[in-house]
């Protein structure tokens, strides 16, 4: 099996803030505990505090009125969110936390002081919007031009880690969490995952993590 390649639902390393530029910002604002679960932002809010992620997950997504959802990006230690509240527009995403997530909470105007006092801040802060529009444009690229069985095996290819002779992918993934990854329905993941255990490429270890066995063929 090839090398997973970069997942797009997570920011590159480079992008992750440092140790001494949390604990700065740390000060400008409140640390708040969640429980899993916990809806942090909702699409259309007004609010304007920016949250940074000093320990769990988080999940940014959007969904209808029907209750069908896509996940945008997974967040983690070091990653932040609610930023483009400076423009003063509401939420265009909502937030949620897929494990106990501990966030610094802080507020608009401290969060532009703070962009002011540090010019390498400002310039990660420009590096990850980029990151995130060549993201999203991937992202809308394969919802149109690509089929569900590709969307999935990519998703775990790029999710997956090397663990012994074979890939694992770390965090417990349900098929409905693939589904609203790859903008599906869960019957047709349940489709592919079935198809892909039953020909031997994937299979649930003793913790209910997904394993890729082989190589992911290419087309199904």
């Amino acid at each position: 099996m090839s090398t997973p390649t970069e997942d797009h639902t997570r920011l590159p390393d480079d992008l992750i803030l440092p140790d001494d530029l949390i604990v700065q910002l740390a000060r400008r604002g409140g640390t708040r505990a969640f429980a899993a679960q916990t809806v942090l932002l909702s699409e259309g809010d007004t609010s304007q505090s920016v949250y940074i992620v000093l320990d769990g997950r988080v999940k940014v997504f959007a969904s209808d009125d029907e209750g069908r959802t896509i996940v945008l990006a997974e967040l983690g230690a070091g990653e932040y969110f609610g930023e483009l509240s400076i423009d003063g527009e509401p939420r265009s995403a909502s937030v949620m936390t897929l494990e106990p997530t501990r966030c610094c909470i802080v507020q608009r105007a401290e969060w532009e002081a703070f962009l002011t006092e540090h010019p390498a801040f400002a310039a990660n802060l420009a590096h990850r919007l980029m990151r995130q529009v060549r993201r999203l444009t991937e992202q809308v690229r394969a919802l149109a031009l690509q089929d569900v069985y590709t969307r999935v095996a990519r998703l775990l290819t790029n999710a997956s880690q090397p663990e012994g002779d074979h890939h694992v992918v770390p965090h417990r993934m349900t098929q409905q969490d693939i589904a609203e990854r790859v903008g599906a329905s869960r019957e047709m993941v349940n489709r592919v995952m079935k198809e892909l255990t039953t020909g031997g490429y994937v299979a649930l270890d003793s913790e209910r993590r997904l394993q890729i066995l082989k190589r992911l063929p290419e087309r199904w």
